[in-house]
């Protein structure tokens, strides 16, 4: 994690595109953030996207801005998230689930570096450092057709991976505690500690689900506390293990299971799916019809 700060103390005072890759729950946005505020544009915008939860339909209009009347709801002129990050930053999540047949126009408006608003022939110039971050691999995709490799090569100029969790578990124990004094100020509790165990627990616990998980972990952990000292009883974690999900090739094949896990135990209520995964409907649909579900 020293090396891939010293990397983007660098990364960050130039304008250089950058991608960043891992796994659910790392912290790819939390990075994003992070460049902005070592960046020039600090005191610009950082306008965040996410790419999976955007419908077909109204791609053009969210990112790009439409003119008054040029479909049925648009009763004002408006600007999309390029122009709303000029001289800023734009942070695109989730840019693995963009379909392909859309691709195009991005990858247009990036190498322009100007936008035309949904009804409108004016092009409109923008200048925004773009950052883009995923959990597909992209290269795997491109070579199966399902993502441009031009596109790929104009988001990629510097590519950051966050690796997960488990394989930096030195880190575990410092997020705890930063975590502990963010939910203690804010459920307005005391500032706890984690005892011995505690810490023992923490470090050998797997964290597939990364820091998300840790952080939720301690959020529940401070909400039922009743001391300042948090034991490891507080923690009551899933027990996978490497073995447990050996047989599992790929993050996307781990998905593809939680995804029709859910839909089997919710009767296939799309609705309370995404409720249980954490994400939207359309993050959902995108999901499915990508899994083949």
């Amino acid at each position: 994690m020293e090396s891939l700060r010293a990397l983007i103390e660098k990364v960050a005072v130039t304008d250089a595109n950058v991608l960043i890759t891992g796994e659910n729950g790392t912290g790819k946005e939390m990075l994003a953030r992070e460049i902005h505020r070592l960046s020039g544009r600090k005191d610009k915008e950082l306008v965040s996207v996410d790419m999976g939860a955007l419908t077909e339909t109204l791609f053009e209009s969210e990112l790009f801005g439409h003119v008054k009347g040029s479909f049925t709801d648009a009763r004002t002129d408006r600007a999309g998230k390029f122009e709303a990050a000029h001289q800023g930053t734009l942070f695109m999540d989730e840019i693995g689930n963009l379909p392909y047949h859309l691709q195009s126009k991005l990858l247009t408006a990036i190498q322009r570096r100007s936008v035309v608003r949904v009804g409108s022939n004016h092009p409109i110039p923008v200048d925004i450092r773009l950052i883009c971050a995923t959990n597909c691999n992209l290269q795997e995709m491109v070579e199966k057709s399902t993502f441009r490799e031009d596109l790929l090569y104009r988001i990629n100029t510097i590519h950051v991976e966050i690796p997960p969790l488990r394989d930096r578990k030195e880190d575990i124990v410092p997020l705890a505690e930063r975590f502990i004094e963010k939910f203690c100020k804010q459920y307005n509790k005391p500032v706890a500690t984690l005892d011995r165990e505690a810490r023992n627990k923490l470090r050998e616990h797997l964290w597939y689900g990364n820091i998300r998980e840790l952080e939720h972990a301690i959020e529940k952990a401070i909400i039922i506390s009743d001391s300042s000292l948090l034991s490891a009883q507080l923690f009551q974690l899933s027990r996978k293990t490497e073995n447990s999900v050996a047989g599992i090739s790929t993050l996307e094949d781990m998905e593809k299971q939680m995804i029709r896990k859910a839909l089997d135990s919710c009767g296939g209520n799309l609705s309370a799916v995404a409720a249980q995964l954490g994400i939207t409907r359309q993050t959902l649909y995108n999901k499915m019809k990508k899994f083949g579900l």
